[in-house]
């Protein structure tokens, strides 16, 4: 398992939100598309790009998802204390 991963991400209030933008981009909305018109984190303005980072430089539950995931994969809806992120990692 790398100790590194690269994640874009969408941050939204609600869990009916989430599930809503996770339902268009099943459906071929662009990931990035969706986190720039969407999203209430700053990251926004970069797709939802976070960048690469390691364990422990983010919220326990979204850290859990990200590093499971295969890159290009898209999460379903994280609950976090910030509010519901669909995370997608690109490396």
């Amino acid at each position: 398992m790398s100790n590194k991963v690269k994640c874009s991400h969408i941050l939204v209030e609600k869990q009916s939100q989430a599930l809503e933008i996770l339902e268009e981009i099943k459906n071929g909305k662009k990931f990035g598309a969706a986190a720039k018109e969407i999203s209430t984190c700053p990251s926004s303005k970069k797709e939802g790009d976070l960048g690469y980072f390691t364990k422990g430089m983010m919220v326990k539950e979204f850290e859990d998802i990200a590093f499971t995931l295969q890159i290009g994969e898209v999460s379903q809806p994280v609950k976090t204390e910030f509010g519901y992120h669909i995370i997608k990692r690109l490396g």
